[in-house]
């Protein structure tokens, strides 16, 4: 008889909102796998619970090593219960290799439902919530993050991501350069703790709040990218998404045929749009030559 492995959603701020079976869980689990220890002593002593198993931590730095330990403790029958610092397990956490690992044993996995970031801020943000897809944190780097949300930027569904808040300015002028200056977003800083906020506004403007500083947990809800139509981009602006394109490292010729499929216009109106704006370019100086 194989154990069962249970992911359990934990607080994203407020303790109040531990699920009421977590706490059963945790009583009950044979091993309580953790990705930082110290906090799950910090919530089980506001839950005022007694771990009833052996705790062993579980974080990305020894995820890899772990995983087959706790699989060969699953498949001698141990209940093992899985949390994170907070959120849901796997969802931009350590828990997808246990999870897949666990699946190809055929040992059950069930969950306990609780707190989630993702949904938290795309219920407050006031954008559509019909259709929406989690895209995790974005590229640290400057370019690979501006390849990334190039791939998103004609996504339809609203988007959610988590950024680090010493990275979230420059985030947001990458957003407003490839989505567009008035894409509206929200961000939503530190929620359901004593000081959330939730900004909402044009990528633009947010971004421009944020170069002051921001501090806490941060998740930014994008509103997705409008219905194409041929005639709803002008050549300026179509020659301009071909640029971000370029400046992210794609080709010329895939950057023309992307842009014109997400338009929904031919190629050909594309490359007359990036030609005439090189053109304007090259004419500009020698105008001004000739007043000199």
């Amino acid at each position: 008889m194989t154990g069962t492995l249970v992911l359990a959603g934990t607080p994203i701020g407020d303790t109040a909102d531990a699920p009421p079976r977590l706490a059963a869980e945790l009583v009950a689990a044979d091993v309580i796998a953790a990705e930082d220890t110290r906090r799950l002593r910090r919530l089980t002593q506001a839950l005022d619970v007694q771990p009833g198993g052996r705790v062993v931590s579980y974080f990305e730095g020894n995820e890899s090593a772990r995983t087959p330990e706790l699989v060969d403790a699953l498949a001698g029958g141990a209940r093992v219960l899985l949390v994170t610092d907070a959120g849901m397990p796997s969802v931009s956490d350590p828990g997808y290799r246990l999870v897949a690992a666990a699946v190809e044993r055929g040992i059950a996995v069930t969950a306990v439902p609780g707190p989630s970031a993702v949904l938290t801020a795309l219920a407050v943000s006031g954008l559509p919530v019909d259709r929406f897809c989690f895209e995790g944190f974005p590229p640290r780097k400057a370019g690979e993050r501006l390849a990334r949300l190039r791939e998103a930027a004609g996504e339809r569904r609203t988007l959610v991501y988590f950024e680090a808040p010493h990275r979230l300015a420059d985030t947001l002028a990458a957003m407003a350069e490839v989505f567009g200056a008035d894409r509206r977003a929200a961000v939503c800083r530190e929620l359901t703790k004593t000081y959330e906020e939730v900004r909402r506004g044009p990528l633009e403007e947010l971004a421009a709040w944020a170069a002051e500083g921001v501090r806490g947990e941060i998740t930014i809800v994008v509103e997705g990218a409008a219905e194409p139509g041929p005639d709803e981009a002008g050549p300026a602006e179509l020659a301009r998404r071909v640029a971000v394109r370029e400046a992210a490292g794609e080709r010329r010729k895939e950057a023309i045929a992307a842009v014109a499929q997400a338009a929904g216009i031919p190629k050909r109106v594309v490359f007359d749009a990036v030609v005439a704006a090189k053109n304007a370019a090259q004419d500009g100086p020698r105008e001004g030559k000739g007043h000199h």
